[in-house]
């Protein structure tokens, strides 16, 4: 099993999970965490870490949200490792909890 980062972290990229994972499996895009599901160790550590609660079990994941499974497995292919926590975008309070974000993914 893997944890997922969800829809919530679009645009408010907070990186506190990342400074806690033990096998440093997030990848960072533009505007979006991921996690690498073949490299996370289901260690639980970074869920409550998380901000914004956008990060889930795998078999926890809302049935509006289990898309996101997959796309965090192709994006962490094509982006790099982060392993160290970062500031958060200035407008990322503003953004958590808004509904339909991932028209604003950037790739």
């Amino acid at each position: 099993m893997t944890f997922v980062v969800t829809e919530n972290c679009i645009k408010c990229k907070y990186t506190d999970c990342v400074e806690v994972c033990p096998v440093d499996c997030f990848y960072e895009g533009p505007n979006f965490l991921v996690i690498h599901p073949d490299e996370c160790i289901d260690c639980a550590l970074c869920e409550p870490e998380c901000p914004a609660e956008a990060i889930f079990a795998e078999d926890e994941l809302p049935a509006s949200q289990r898309h996101f499974l997959e796309l965090n497995a192709e994006l962490a292919e094509k982006w790099p490792v982060i392993t160290e926590k970062k500031d958060p975008p200035e407008d990322a309070e503003s953004w958590d909890g808004v509904a339909d974000k991932l028209s604003y993914l950037e790739r």
